[in-house]
């Protein structure tokens, strides 16, 4: 089976490119599981974009402050100027994006925005919004359950793809091939990423030789629910704060003022490292469990309002039993989103590779640095979706390939589920919000007792990936943006 192009994930980045490409041209779309098992449905703030042409130097600067001085400034710029022209596209699209009596859009702020120009759709749901209205649109062929297993590289060229689906193993072929995988979630206890988001596809990119760049840049998200059996926690926005709502202690005390003159707005991971070292604090003084939690208190907020603003939260709050906005929800920090990825160019085509590109979450642009700034990611998913999808227009050619062997691996292990939460544990320990060398260290001689063992090949990808992170990780030896060492 040959393709013009092949796109591995139909979360926004996928489906963006995707519906760039001209009907003419033969396109499949591989997911993993359902499309809306993604990171892109699970997205609650919105779209950072500029507001308008005068608004472009105070986003390429914002994003700079909070990329700690490691953003690519020339790909920021990129990113700043060309969302302009994204928004044209998606409103001619007719995305349904939230908008005030008058029909203008609204905006909302977050942390580290010196204004507030991010878009959002049905309140707190913009990522859902979002996928449902590009899916609608789709022109090209879709397969769900189909797992990627190998990428078919020889040389410089990306020849295909294997592929496992329900009807069996296939190798598909294509001029080109996109990875719009998404980030690593799946390799901590703690994080808010749909479950089919595991870095497989990371390992398969080391595997043959080629970059990941900034993988120890992992940013935790300081406001999620974890008191679920789910390993995909909730959520709590951080539109939620940029509208008002506080984080308190069990007391009603503002701490984070006393670690950041911007308490709950701080970049992102300030605010996940003062929630871990406070509540480290309170365990030491040896109070009751409940006293050393943290809370998110929605007081400032009217019921109407809420319930309006934040539907999707406040339909699953209150599906625990809470009684919003009048209850205090008990909060932790858990892994969100991955800064670093597979290594691209400025038109997500891989370093190295002639016809293999890397879009979303599962790529590293060099506009996140050590930190991103809140709501880039899926503005950044659409900017270079668009641009790969133009260069392979531009571009594409008919390549002779031959045929690879089918090889016929085994996936899945016994022991593999148990040897995934060892792993899960190890990286949210040793790996996680603070680090320390000898950790790392502990960490690094895990992975490698696991890869020595008797796996799958999934799990052994997986294992690939921890170990890059781990390994830059202590490469890294200063604190900087979401890297923090002791």
């Amino acid at each position: 089976m040959k393709y013009d192009v092949i796109i591995v994930g139909a979360g926004i980045a996928g489906l963006y490119a995707a519906l760039n490409l001209p009907k003419n041209l033969k396109v499949l779309i591989l997911c993993k599981d359902q499309p809306w098992e993604c990171n892109t449905f699970y997205a609650q703030g919105g779209i950072a974009v500029a507001k308008d042409i005068d608004d472009i130097p105070l986003h390429i600067q914002d994003t700079l402050n909070a990329g700690a001085g490691l953003c690519n400034r020339e790909i920021v710029e990129t990113l700043s100027k060309e969302s302009l022209e994204v928004l044209e596209d998606l409103i001619a699209k007719n995305t349904p994006f939230d908008r005030d009596e008058n029909g203008n859009l609204l905006f909302t702020k977050e942390a580290a925005h010196s204004t507030a120009r991010i878009i959002h759709a049905g309140g707190d749901c913009t990522g859902r919004a979002i996928h449902s209205h590009l899916i609608s649109q789709l022109n090209h062929t879709l397969w769900k359950n189909a797992t990627v297993t190998e990428l078919l590289i020889e040389g410089d060229t990306c020849c295909g793809v294997s592929v496992l689906t329900k009807r069996g193993n296939y190798n598909l072929y294509a001029n080109n091939v996109i990875l719009a995988s998404g980030g690593v979630g799946a390799l901590f206890n703690y994080h808010t990423n749909a479950y089919t988001i595991s870095g497989e596809l990371h390992g398969m990119i080391l595997e043959n030789n080629l970059e990941l760049q900034d993988m120890e840049m992992l940013q935790f998200h300081p406001t999620v629910f974890t008191k679920t059996q789910h390993a995909r926690k909730l959520l709590l926005s951080e539109a939620l704060r940029g509208e008002g709502a506080r984080i308190v202690d069990y007391w009603g005390n503002r701490f984070l003022f006393d670690y950041d003159k911007n308490g709950e707005l701080a970049p992102r991971d300030k605010v996940a490292r003062s929630i871990f070292d406070y509540k480290l604090k309170l365990k030491e003084k040896n109070l009751k469990e409940e006293e050393c939690e943290i809370y998110l208190d929605l007081s400032p907020f009217s019921k109407e309002f809420f319930y309006h603003r934040f539907p999707n939260i406040a339909r699953n709050l209150s599906s625990f039993g809470y009684d919003l906005p009048n209850d205090k929800i008990p909060i932790s920090p858990a892994f969100h989103y991955c800064m670093g990825g597979i290594k691209v160019d400025s038109i997500g085509k891989v370093i190295r590779m002639n016809n293999l590109y890397a879009i979303g979450e599962c790529a590293c642009t060099g506009v996140h640095g050590a930190n991103r700034l809140a709501s880039n990611s899926l503005l950044e998913s659409l900017v270079f979706a668009k641009r790969a999808a133009q260069n392979i227009i531009h571009n594409n050619v008919e390549l002779n390939f031959r045929e690879f062997p089918l090889h016929l691996q085994v996936l899945q292990k016994e022991q593999d589920e148990n040897l995934k939460a060892i792993l899960r544990n190890i990286m949210w320990e040793k790996v996680g919000i603070i680090r320390k060398k000898s950790g790392l260290n502990e960490a690094l001689g895990g992975i490698y007792v696991m890869l020595q063992s008797n796996i799958g090949r999934l799990l052994k990808l997986r294992l690939l990936t921890a170990k890059n992170i781990v390994e830059s990780a202590i490469k890294r030896e200063e604190s900087i943006g979401a890297h923090y060492r002791i």
